[in-house]
């Protein structure tokens, strides 16, 4: 089927509104003049654009094509990854939010350098930049491709197209810009999705119908309380997996924190994280409807053999040219809800991929930058990471079967990031050495099953053509940035030996890989000498650990935490400026008030030991 006049003026539309946003913020208010207006917003956004930015910037077109193919392969189990999004998000709410929101830091990784030193966050912020450059070509190029396959879209049109769009408004408009388009591409991606399920439905005689014949069929699934670690889905995997899965996103990334730390108070960032759960329920509701909708229609109007698509990825395309052919417009919207995905995910990683760049290499070795200079070289720094994008998404072009790996590798590095974290904030005897020699042994160690549970399952099915438009079939975007790719098929009945270790569900890679971060850091940080009481900053401290240690024997939560000492009151405490090197990211310091200012809410005697810290607003 082709596009009419009408789909292309409303993907053109998108375009240009999204574009028309960015020019809107680059000439209103004070113009993107400052650091703190391009990078932060001026720390004045409410709960609810944050919310469904934060929505947005993981639901890419990945995840609109992947949700509903996975439910018509496999049926609705995936669904009880709604399970892990309440505490995937509470948990964030009130335990990360907390400590970066009154540190005032600008990048996630500036925390890595005030509990342990500059090498680690260096580390971490290296780390973030190869998770993001290697995977933002990819989710810009995968989609267009699978477009193309399917209508006969123009493949590099609409990759130039959506990529320079994208570069313009992230470049001109900052952070204030990306968040108003991901609220106007969400609500796209919204009715795009909702007028498939309609008209789908509809077509085969309601959704009635569609769950009748899907339970007949065997798609609506049970709990699965299998507890093997091997299955691919089940309720445990999905539920406690999930929660890990969740944390790796909406507690440490740098995207979603940067828009934590943009709303103009604590209160507004923690209730941005409660307003997104029913929002991400929604969103994964509409996207198994699509699935069964999909199957039922596939039942009753089969396509021709010659027009069946080559991969899972097109499922989704087929059923919605085949669906919408005969009313104009619908078509047209639907890939405006891809391209909205793809726009939004990307928008988050040149702005972050800007500020990491600028707050964590660039402006700690020139402490006297200008403000004008450093928002300048932001600027720069976005156009730059969009120029970067095209680049990425021509030479994912030349992967071939090597774009599926490239997917992994992004997916790979969330589990180990979140252990880091965890490690700081929760283990107050973890040292700088015990932070690095974790997160390699946690990269190794997700490398490691990674790519040995790819090539297994590579080697199983055979190498897939050049430019094959094969996308992973995961439920969400979530899971290809917290895991490595899900195979298209269960993992062997009797797998051996280290078949085991790689068929291992895709579910638990985060939860796993951000373990080993904690366990060999901890390790090592014991044998090397924890961290003196004296150099630990009370701040980079979760202050919900004294009821994460209120069971354990006193002897023990002393050894945890370096034997209790107050650092506040030691000599050589060093705070955020000092160790930011008189930079505090082109914000104020954090200063004095975090003992008991507005907002803060810490109450802490000059005696008590660090697992003493209270915090009132939990």
């Amino acid at each position: 089927m082709e596009f009419t006049a009408i789909d292309y003026s409303i993907f053109a539309l998108l375009l240009v509104l999204s574009s028309a946003i960015g020019l809107f913020y680059a000439l209103s208010g004070d113009r993107q003049r400052t650091v703190q207006e391009f990078l932060l917003a001026n720390r004045d956004m409410g709960c609810l654009p944050v919310a469904l930015s934060l929505l947005a910037s993981f639901q890419s077109a990945v995840a609109i094509l992947g949700v509903p193919a996975e439910i018509f392969r496999f049926g609705t189990e995936y669904w009880f990854l709604g399970c892990s999004y309440f505490l995937g998000l509470l948990i964030p709410a009130h335990i990360f939010i907390p400590v970066f929101y009154r540190l005032h830091i600008t990048s996630t990784y500036e925390y890595l350098e005030l509990r342990f030193n500059k090498t680690v966050r260096v580390f971490g912020t290296i780390t973030f930049i190869f998770q993001m450059v290697i995977y933002m070509g990819v989710v810009l190029y995968a989609p267009a491709l699978a477009l193309n396959a399917v209508t006969g879209f123009d493949l590099w049109s609409a990759v130039l197209t959506m990529g320079l769009v994208c570069t313009l408004y992230t470049t001109l408009g900052g952070l204030k810009a990306v968040i108003w388009t991901d609220v106007f591409q969400t609500l796209v991606m919204l009715a795009g999705q909702v007028a498939v399920i309609v008209v789908g439905a509809w077509r085969v005689g309601g959704m009635a119908h569609v769950w009748r014949v899907a339970e007949q069929e065997g798609k609506i699934a049970g709990i699965d309380l299998d507890p093997n670690p091997l299955e691919r889905h089940t309720f445990w995997s999905l539920s406690v997996g999930g929660i890990f899965m969740m944390l790796s996103l909406y507690g440490v990334n740098q995207a979603q924190v940067q828009r934590y730390l943009c709303a103009r108070s604590e209160r507004e960032a923690k209730l941005s994280c409660y307003a997104v759960f029913p929002c991400q329920q929604i969103v994964l509701c509409l996207s198994c409807l699509i699935g069964l909708v999909m199957f039922v229609y596939n039942l009753e109007h089969p396509l021709a053999p010659s027009r069946r698509p080559a991969s899972s990825d097109q499922l989704v395309l087929f059923f919605v040219m085949d669906v919408l052919q005969d009313l104009p417009g619908l078509p047209g919207l639907f890939v405006a809800c891809l391209f909205s995905g793809a726009l939004s995910t990307i928008s988050s990683a040149f702005n972050s991929l800007a500020t990491v760049t600028m707050e964590d290499l660039v402006r700690p070795h020139f402490p006297g930058l200008s403000e004008s200079r450093a928002t300048l070289l932001s600027k720069l720094l976005a156009l730059g990471y969009g120029l970067l994008c095209l680049g990425m998404a021509y030479v994912s072009s030349m992967l071939g079967p090597v774009l599926q790996a490239a997917i992994s590798i992004f997916g790979m590095v969330g589990g180990p990031l979140l252990g880091l974290f965890c490690l700081g904030m929760f283990f107050p005897c973890a040292n700088p050495t015990g932070a690095i020699v974790g997160l390699l042994a946690g990269l190794a160690m997700a490398f490691w099953i990674g790519i040995g549970s790819f090539l297994q399952s590579w080697g199983a099915k055979g190498v897939p053509p050049v430019n094959s438009t094969t996308l992973p079939t995961v439920g969400n975007l979530s899971t290809v940035l917290a895991t490595t790719l899900l195979p298209p098929t269960s993992a062997p009945p009797s797998p051996t030996g280290l078949q085991r270790f790689y068929s291992l569900s895709y579910m638990w890679y985060s939860a796993h890989n951000s373990t080993t971060v904690v366990l060999v850091g901890v390790l090592v940080s014991l044998l090397t000498g924890p961290t003196p009481a004296a150099a630990l900053d009370p701040r980079t401290i979760s202050p919900v650990l004294p009821w994460l240690l209120c069971c354990l024997p006193p002897k023990i939560r002393r050894w945890l935490c370096c034997g209790g000492g107050d650092p506040a009151q030691a000599p050589g405490h060093a705070d955020t400026t000092e160790k930011s090197h008189g930079v505090p990211n082109g914000l104020s310091p954090p200063g004095p008030d975090w003992q008991g200012g507005e907002g803060h809410g810490y109450i802490r005697s000059a005696a008590a030991p660090i697992y003493a810290v209270q915090e009132t607003s939990f």
